[in-house]
């Protein structure tokens, strides 16, 4: 059996599913193959439940705090049986949703494994895709016109054995039917914090191994300070420069794993380890072989639309190497839908794509880090202000944080914003526009924000790179 497409795309998370809804629009043929369930890793195995999970910590945290708050609780209990319900009911919907959304926009989606085949009968260049079923039906041959890889990315193991019970990646620990007493998460990036902050939100012992000198590697370091410090106060162990030797790993009731810090060995014990430690690219066994596509360092090479050496063939997402974020990968489907289209679109510039961390406290931040600025020659001025002097965040219970503007010197172009506090996930999206529209401290600061609101920390902050910010 054969089908001919203007575009196949192999993988329906974010950045497949959207490249196709776009290419739909576009009226192109598309088709999505995909082996488990639309919406990939960030739906059903990442962003979504990760962060249903944290909504619930929160909720749990903030309750235990009700007094503070003149509202008195008495017999509060987890029900993580139901914590968990929740998250499988938030996935669902959505799952239902991107389901309704192939269907309105007549995209054909094909369950299996999706692989790139050389010139054949089918074609006399690489690109027929085939595709492998798990019920043994005979595999099925797509003839596309043009190739769109999307297969996203898995966690990193290093050489740690994953057996589900004592050793965990996200995923595994995203099933956990019963909270652990104590664990031992390793890295301290984005994924390692959000989990230290949900778990010890829900009343487990953490304790967080991070190789680099700081947590959170890739922010600002006022940034990251202020989460440890905040993690730390709420019962978190952070131990930083430790390089985990896995080799000294046990199991017994517990496990037990040793760290170097300082040339000196320190012993930890717990009932679980969370592998946190980054994620590789899905790009063995889709055929890259049958292709002149480069890939290195476990990256497909692509120019700016995404397009591969194989000019009809595009990778989008985890695959290429750039920013590991559900978001970016959408984007980037669109650019290169665009571009097969025969399109002109506009593409994506790294200091302007905003990051966020859901751990309390939230971070969120575009740009170069004040020392990224410095390192790239810049001469930079540093606008700062405390969600201290903010009246919604007193009133909202959470005035620790701040928001940080960091600016050229020379022509007062914004190089970076970064925030740590209450809600700014959302906030960062006034920062992004900020950037896109290449805005400058004075614009932010003579833009009217409204009181009480949290927003007003931007505005504060871009008025505190040149020293007149009203409130602090």
């Amino acid at each position: 059996m054969s089908n001919e497409y203007d575009l196949v795309i192999l993988g329906g998370g974010p950045g497949g599913y959207v490249a196709a809804i776009r290419a739909s629009q576009l009226d192109l043929k598309v088709a999505i193959v995909e082996k488990e369930k639309l919406g990939g890793t960030c739906l059903h195995k990442g962003c979504i439940p990760s962060k249903a999970l944290l909504r619930s910590a929160e909720v749990y945290r903030q309750t235990k705090e009700a007094n503070s708050y003149g509202i008195d609780v008495n017999e509060l209990t987890l029900n993580f049986s139901k914590v968990q319900n929740r998250k499988e009911d938030i996935i669902n919907r959505l799952h239902q949703g991107v389901q309704g959304l192939m269907k309105k926009g007549k995209i054909d989606v094909y369950n299996g494994i999706g692989r790139i085949l050389g010139p054949s009968i089918f074609s006399p260049i690489p690109g027929t895709i085939s595709i492998e079923h798990e019920n043994g039906e005979e595999n099925t041959m797509l003839i596309p016109k043009n190739v769109l890889i999307a297969t996203g990315s898995k966690p990193r193991t290093l050489d740690f054995d994953i057996d589900g019970t004592y050793v965990l990646t996200s995923d595994e620990a995203l099933k956990m039917e019963e909270l652990p007493n104590s664990i031992i998460i390793v890295g301290g990036g984005v994924i390692g914090i959000e989990w230290a902050s949900m778990l010890v939100d829900f009343g487990v012992n953490v304790t967080v191994l991070e190789y680099a000198d700081q947590i959170l590697p890739t922010e600002d370091k006022d940034i990251a300070k202020e989460v440890e410090s905040q993690l730390k106060q709420r019962g978190v162990t952070v131990k930083t420069g430790i390089k985990v030797l896995s080799e000294t790993l046990s199991k017994d009731e517990q496990v037990k794993i040793s760290g170097e810090i300082k040339d000196k060995e320190q012993t930890f014990q717990a009932d679980k380890i969370l592998l946190s430690v980054g994620r590789e690219a899905n790009i063995d066994n889709i055929g890259l072989q049958n292709t002149s596509i480069e890939v290195k360092d476990n990256y497909i090479i692509t120019n700016e639309y995404y397009q591969t050496k194989e000019s009809h063939i595009y990778a989008i997402g985890d695959v290429v190497g750039s920013a590991q974020l559900a978001h970016v990968a959408s984007h980037e489907g669109i650019v290169a839908v665009e571009h097969i289209a025969g399109k002109d679109p506009l593409t994506l510039k790294d200091d302007e794509i905003p990051s966020c961390i859901y751990s309390h406290p939230e971070v969120a931040s575009i740009g170069f880090t004040e020392e990224e600025a410095k390192e790239q020659g810049f001469d930079v001025k540093v606008g700062k202000f405390s969600f201290q002097g903010n009246g919604k965040a007193l009133v909202y219970g959470e005035s620790n944080g701040f928001v940080k503007i960091i600016a050229n010197k020379k022509n007062d172009d914004l190089l970076g914003i970064h925030m740590v506090g209450p809600q700014v996930t959302e906030l960062i999206s006034e920062a992004t526009l900020a950037k896109f529209v290449d805005a400058i401290p004075w614009e932010i600061s003579n833009t009217i924000h409204p009181h009480p609101s949290l927003s007003e920390a931007i505005g504060e902050a871009a008025l505190a790179v040149d020293g007149f910010q009203l409130h602090g």
